[in-house]
C-alpha cells in the first residue's frame, strides 16, 4: 500500500455522499489507507441550495458542497474513484473483495456502506427539484413560512407532513392526484380538524415563474391552484442490495440494521446515512460517518498492542511504528508543509 495504483486498502467507503465522505476523512486522517467507490448522483448531489449545514452558506449547491468534501479527503491521502461496485464478496476472516464496474477490483480490512437511497418521484408535470419540489421537510420547511404549499401523496405519512406544514403556513393543501386515499381512519379524524384542503382531481399543467420556481398547477377539472413549493410523499427505495448480499440484516423499511457507530450484523461491515434509520439530514449523515471512521480505527489500530498481544508478538519493536502506510506519511508531509506554505504567505 505504498503507491497511487494500490488496490489493497484498509477501507473501503461505497458511496459518496456526506455520510460516506466524512467516514472517509476519519479512517484517513486516523492513518488507515481508504477508498471511495461513488457512482456519482444521490440525494445530495440534487441540492440546490445547501440548508441546516452550520457553517455553509446557502449559496453553496450540493454539487460545489460535495466536490470541497472530494478535495479534502484526497488531500488528506485517501483515494477517490468514480465507479459502480457490482459485489462485495468475503475472502475471510480479515478481508473483502469488492468488484468494481471499471475492472480495477479492490481488497479491504473494512467496508463502509454509504449508498443511500432514492425518493420515488410522482408522474410529471412536476417543478424542477429544489425550485417547487423538495423532499425534506426539516431541510426546507423554512423557505415555505407564509407561502402556499402542496404536499402529494395519498397515505399517512403525506397526510401528515400536510399538517406538520400548517406550524410554517396556514395555506396547506394535500393533492391525491386521483389515488384513493390509504390513510388510516384515525388519521382522516385528525385530517378533518385541520383546515387543509384535499384536492382529488388529477394535475394536468404546471406553470412556473421567470426564475424557474413553481407557480401554479392546472387539474383536470380547469381549476388552478397557485403554490411555491411543496413535497411529494410516495416512499423511498433503498440501495441496499449491496447489504443484503453480504447478509446484513435488514428492517422492514429497507433500512440496513446497524448500531450505533455504524456496525451491522456482519463483522468488519458498517453502514451510515440515508442507508440506515434516522433523520436524513446532511448533518446526521456526517455525524454517523465519523462514528463509523472512529470505530473502525479502534478496530484496525496497531498500538497499543494488548497484554495478550505482547505475551504472543514480543513488545513493540521500533522499526514496527508508525504503523502508518508510507503513502499515507508521505501526503502528511505534504500537507504539512502546504499548509505551512499558505500560512507563510499570508503573514
Amino acid at each position: 500500500m505504498t503507491d497511487s495504483d494500490q488496490t489493497t486498502y484498509d477501507v473501503a467507503v461505497v458511496g459518496g455522499g456526506p455520510a460516506g465522505l466524512t467516514a472517509a476523512l476519519y479512517t484517513t486522517r486516523l492513518g488507515h489507507d481508504t477508498v471511495i467507490v461513488n457512482r456519482g448522483g444521490g440525494r445530495a448531489a440534487m441540492m440546490q441550495d445547501t440548508h441546516n449545514v452550520i457553517g455553509i452558506t446557502e449559496d453553496v449547491s450540493g454539487v460545489e458542497f460535495l466536490q470541497t468534501a472530494q478535495q479534502q479527503v484526497q488531500e488528506y491521502g485517501a483515494t477517490y474513484r468514480r465507479g459502480f461496485v457490482n459485489g462485495i464478496d468475503r475472502r475471510d476472516d480479515e478481508r473483502f473483495h469488492l468488484a468494481v464496474d471499471d475492472g480495477d477490483d479492490v481488497d479491504v480490512r473494512r467496508v463502509v456502506l454509504a449508498t443511500g437511497f432514492s425518493d420515488v418521484k410522482p408522474d410529471p408535470p412536476l417543478p424542477p427539484t429544489g425550485r417547487g419540489l423538495h423532499y425534506c421537510l426539516h431541510c426546507d420547511a423554512y423557505m415555505f413560512v407564509d407561502e402556499s404549499v402542496y404536499v402529494m401523496g395519498h397515505g399517512d405519512s403525506a397526510a401528515y407532513v400536510a399538517m406538520i406544514m400548517l406550524n410554517f403556513t396556514d395555506e396547506v393543501d394535500l393533492l391525491t392526484r386521483g389515488d384513493d386515499p390509504t390513510w388510516s381512519d384515525e388519521t382522516e379524524r385528525m385530517l378533518d380538524a385541520h383546515p387543509i384542503d384535499v384536492i382529488d382531481e388529477q394535475i394536468t399543467g404546471m406553470n412556473r415563474g421567470p426564475d424557474g420556481w413553481l407557480e401554479s398547477f392546472e387539474f383536470e377539472d380547469g381549476s388552478v391552484r397557485e403554490y411555491r413549493g411543496g413535497f411529494p410523499m410516495y416512499g423511498s427505495e433503498y440501495n441496499n442490495a449491496l447489504a443484503a448480499d453480504l447478509g446484513c440484516d435488514l428492517n422492514d423499511d429497507g433500512t440496513v440494521v446497524a448500531d450505533d457507530h455504524g456496525r451491522t450484523s456482519v463483522d468488519g461491515v458498517h453502514a451510515v446515512g440515508d442507508l440506515v434509520q434516522g433523520h436524513n439530514q446532511i448533518p446526521v449523515a456526517m455525524g454517523q460517518g465519523a462514528k463509523a471512521g472512529i470505530a473502525i480505527h479502534m478496530d484496525l489500530r496497531a498500538f497499543p498492542r494488548s497484554v495478550d498481544e505482547i505475551e504472543a508478538q514480543g513488545p513493540v519493536d521500533p522499526d514496527e511504528v508508525p504503523a502508518v502506510s508510507q503513502s499515507l506519511r508521505e501526503t502528511a508531509r505534504a500537507f504539512r508543509e502546504a499548509e505551512a506554505a499558505e500560512s507563510a504567505a499570508d503573514d
